[in-house]
């Protein structure tokens, strides 16, 4: 899991069948400090994130998993919303 912010939207014309009815958000992964680091990534939404929510995302194999048995095609999915980033601990004491 790494952490981001959603910082926009995307919209598609035409998509895989399985991502009907699915968000497609852009997130900028942060670092410890909640500093941008990285490209911009698209990621489904399987938990109602919007922009500007601290979110959880995850890459690979493991992005498929909230979508149980369904054959959703993703390999960056938002898992979680952090609800106060005070909770996100960077090594320094808040």
């Amino acid at each position: 899991m790494q952490l981001a912010r959603v910082i926009g939207t995307v919209v598609a014309t035409v998509k895989n069948d399985s991502l009907e009815g699915r968000k497609l958000l852009i997130v900028q992964s942060l670092d410890a400090e909640l500093q941008p680091q990285g490209k911009p990534l698209v990621a489904v939404d399987s938990i109602g994130a919007g922009k500007g929510d601290l979110v959880y995302w995850c890459r690979g194999k493991e992005a498929s998993f909230p979508f149980k048995r369904e054959d959703t095609p993703t390999d960056c999915t938002i898992i979680a919303i952090v609800d106060s980033e005070n909770h996100v601990w960077n090594g320094k004491r808040r």
